[in-house]
């Protein structure tokens, strides 16, 4: 396909687009999610979910916001108005998004929150006498079913942003966080008055995480929490079939953009930017935000993550020194996804629910987590990287992306050499350990950034591959060690049959073993075997 002007236009792609009303009356491309809002209408009354940001909770706010206002004219030709009896009666609705709401400290929070709903309430020709949030909110939704009679609606957007924009900075941000959640509690704990709670007709709470029900929510505990439920897995993001289904004439013009099959095209999106499972149901669905961008580009970029740099979650990572070559296959309970709270900050939950692992597969009531896809792993471990070895210049991101290049090609040489200079240039002042852990973590780092298929603790039946490095036609398995010498390292893999878990994949198979120095804290030396 070639691009001219006898083509027709493509739709516009909605990328940043929050509001409904928008995308619709202006020719933006909709991916039809009203089959699953029609279900949360119908089915039930008060409702939280969590998502990764970028992922389209703000216009699932926007869309039930439309819905409950009566504007049938926007909904025309979509599942809803097609195939349901809706009454299309108007609410009135009180959509409160915290993304504009300043929460630097509690007084802040409170004041700004009170701004905001008085600002609600003079559209709607009202007045609040309250003073404090809680106090306000209550008048508000009894003051609009007064004037209306009729039941209130009530969207929240991103709940917990006056708490995790707080985390990760030390323990001054951690009493901030702590004072705010003890506002939020109070100002949520509203919706179950009751005086107030007879008056809703709906309420939805959106935001990043799942804070405990003992915790922000603790006197709002009849929410229906779906962010693990498999009946709404699909409701933000976009599966493979609403992808294709939705952007073909997009994905044709990415693959003549790449002069690739469409097939090939798909894969590479897929390899990229698919890969989110928030629920033991096995469907997963790409970040809209990523998918767009890639489509609006033609390119093969890090979009979301460059969006915002997680610097709260790198930090509490360095915090608890949790050990970064165990996220991809680390297995967790159930009870790690729900037990989250400020004084107990689970980082399997909280990395899960900020999109940064997801779940890979489920038996029983253990979830083993990984990271979702290339974009993210890729992106993420070079932001650990850097933070982790500080460099004093940008030098290093030159030569990291040689290493992969190196170690594709088969020059090892090469690639040693470029690994002792990247170790060499990490300062010694970094408060760190000089172990087998460290050179382990810091070699991880290195080569995921790079973007080859690096995996690190590969179980084998006799024990575990310390790193695996794939490639289309060929394998490297890598042990080390820490003042002691390559050879036992080789030694290791030998005595263990380490190769023997690629044998019969058609590959070549190299055998390394490093050993580091921890006086030099550099490379010592490296042995090389054909398996």
């Amino acid at each position: 396909m070639r691009e001219d002007d006898t083509m027709a236009p493509l739709l516009k792609l909605p990328i940043g687009i929050q509001a409904f009303e928008t995308l619709r009356e202006q020719g933006y491309v909709y991916v039809d999610k009203t089959r699953w809002i029609h279900r949360l209408a119908t089915e039930g009354m008060f409702y939280f979910m969590s998502r990764p940001r970028r992922f389209g909770k703000s216009l699932l706010v926007s869309t039930l916001k439309c819905l409950f206002e009566g504007r049938k004219e926007l909904f025309a030709g979509l599942w809803l108005a097609e195939r349901t009896d809706w009454p299309w009666r108007a609410h009135p609705v009180i959509a409160v998004d915290f993304n504009g709401i300043p929460a630097s400290d509690p007084e802040e929070l409170k004041s700004s929150l009170g701004r905001y709903l008085r600002v609600i309430a003079t559209r709607a020709g009202l007045t609040l006498d309250g003073e404090i949030p809680a106090v306000q909110f209550r008048e508000l939704i009894l003051a609009l079913y007064q004037q209306t009679q009729t039941p209130v609606v009530v969207l929240i957007d991103e709940y917990d942003k006056p708490l995790i924009e707080h985390l990760g900075r030390g323990e001054n941000g951690l009493a901030v966080a702590k004072a705010n959640r003890d506002i939020l509690r109070g100002f949520f704990g509203v919706l179950k008055d009751g005086e107030v709670s007879p008056r809703l007709r709906f309420v939805l709470l959106t935001g990043v995480s799942r804070f405990s029900k003992i915790s922000v929510f603790s006197e709002l505990n009849n929410l229906q929490d779906l962010s693990m439920n498999g009946q709404y897995a699909d409701l933000l993001g976009y599966t493979q079939a609403e992808l294709e289904q939705n952007f073909a004439d997009h994905l044709e013009r990415f693959s003549a953009a790449l002069d690739c099959p469409p097939e090939t095209v798909r894969a590479k999106l897929a390899l990229r930017y698919n890969g989110y499972r928030f629920s033991e149901r096995d469907i997963s669905v790409y970040n809209p935000f990523s998918i767009l961008n890639a489509l609006s580009e033609n390119q093969l970029r890090n979009y979301w993550f460059t969006s915002g740099t997680p610097t709260f979650l790198i930090n509490l990572l360095q915090e608890k020194r949790y050990d970064l070559t165990e996220m991809e296959g680390v297995e967790v309970m159930a009870s790690a996804f729900a037990t989250f709270d400020l004084e107990r900050l689970g980082l399997e939950g909280l990395l899960f629910q900020t999109g940064y692992l997801t779940i890979k597969s489920v038996q029983d009531d253990l979830y083993t987590l990984g990271y979702p896809n290339q974009e993210v792993k890729t992106a993420f471990t070079e932001a650990l990287l850097l933070a982790y070895t500080e460099p004093p210049d940008g030098r290093m991101s030159g030569q990291t992306r040689r290493l992969g290049i190196h170690l594709r090609q088969g020059k090892l040489e090469a690639f040693f050499e470029t690994l002792g200079a990247i170790f060499a240039a990490i300062p010694y002042t970094l408060n760190a350990r000089r172990d087998e852990a460290y050179f382990h973590t810091i070699f991880y780092l290195l080569l995921t950034a790079t973007g080859v298929e690096a995996t690190s603790e590969v179980l084998t039946g006799r024990g575990r591959i310390d790193l695996a490095v794939e490639f289309a036609d060929r394998v490297y398995v890598f042990e080390f060690k820490c003042g002691q010498s390559a050879e036992t390292a080789l030694r290791q893999i030998r005595e263990r049959g380490y190769a023997g878990r690629y044998a019969g994949s058609g590959k070549a198979v190299t055998l390394i073993g490093i050993n580091f120095d921890p006086e030099q804290r550099n490379l010592a030396e490296w042995r090389v075997e054909q398996a």
